[in-house]
C-alpha cells in the first residue's frame, strides 16, 4: 500500500471517528462540571453552617455573610453556565465559589473557637469574682460584728452603775 493510500485511509478513519472523540469529550466536561457544582454546593452549605455557629457563639460574623455571599452569586454563575452548555466557564465558577466556601469555612470555624474561648474565660472570671466577692463579704461581717461586739463591752464597762437607794 502506498504511503497515499494510507494517508487517505488513516484520514477517513478520522473522519468518522471524529463526532465520537468530540462527543466524549463534550461528556467529559458535563461530568466534571457536574461534579464540580455539586461540590461546590457542598462546600457553601458546610460553610453556611459554620458560620451559623460562629453566630450562635457570639462572633461577628458579617464579613463572613458577605464572603457567602460572594460565594453564593459564584454558584449561580456556575448553575447558569451550565444551563448555557458552558461547562469549561461553569467549572471555573464552582471551583471559585469552593475556594471561596472553603475559606469562610475555617474563618468561622476560627471565630466561634476564639469567641467560646473567651466566652469560658469570662464565666470562669465572673465565678471566681463572685466566689472572692462572698468571702470578703462574710469575713467582713464577722470582723465588723467582732469590732461592734469590742466597743459594746468596753461602752457597758466603762459605765459605772449607780446603787439605787431604797428610800423607804
Amino acid at each position: 500500500m502506498s504511503t497515499l493510500k494510507f494517508a487517505v485511509v488513516f484520514l477517513a478513519i478520522l473522519v468518522c471517528l471524529y463526532p465520537f472523540l468530540v462527543f466524549e469529550s463534550l461528556a467529559s466536561n458535563e461530568d466534571v462540571a457536574t461534579l464540580a457544582i455539586n461540590q461546590a454546593e457542598d462546600v457553601v452549605a458546610s460553610a453556611y453552617e459554620a458560620v451559623l455557629a460562629a453566630e450562635q457563639a457570639g462572633a461577628n460574623v458579617s464579613s463572613l455573610i458577605v464572603e457567602l455571599n460572594d460565594a453564593g452569586e459564584l454558584l449561580a454563575e456556575a448553575h447558569a453556565a451550565y444551563r448555557l452548555s458552558d461547562f469549561d466557564g461553569a467549572i471555573v465558577s464552582a471551583n471559585q465559589c469552593s475556594a471561596i466556601g472553603e475559606s469562610v469555612k475555617n474563618e468561622a470555624d476560627n471565630l466561634r473557637v476564639a469567641t467560646h474561648g473567651s466566652r469560658v474565660m469570662g464565666s470562669w472570671l465572673t465565678v471566681a469574682g463572685s466566689l472572692v466577692g462572698v468571702v470578703l463579704v462574710v469575713f467582713g461581717s464577722f470582723w465588723g460584728w467582732r469590732v461592734f461586739k469590742r466597743r459594746y463591752y468596753r461602752e457597758v464597762l466603762r459605765v459605772k452603775p449607780e446603787v439605787a437607794q431604797d428610800e423607804s
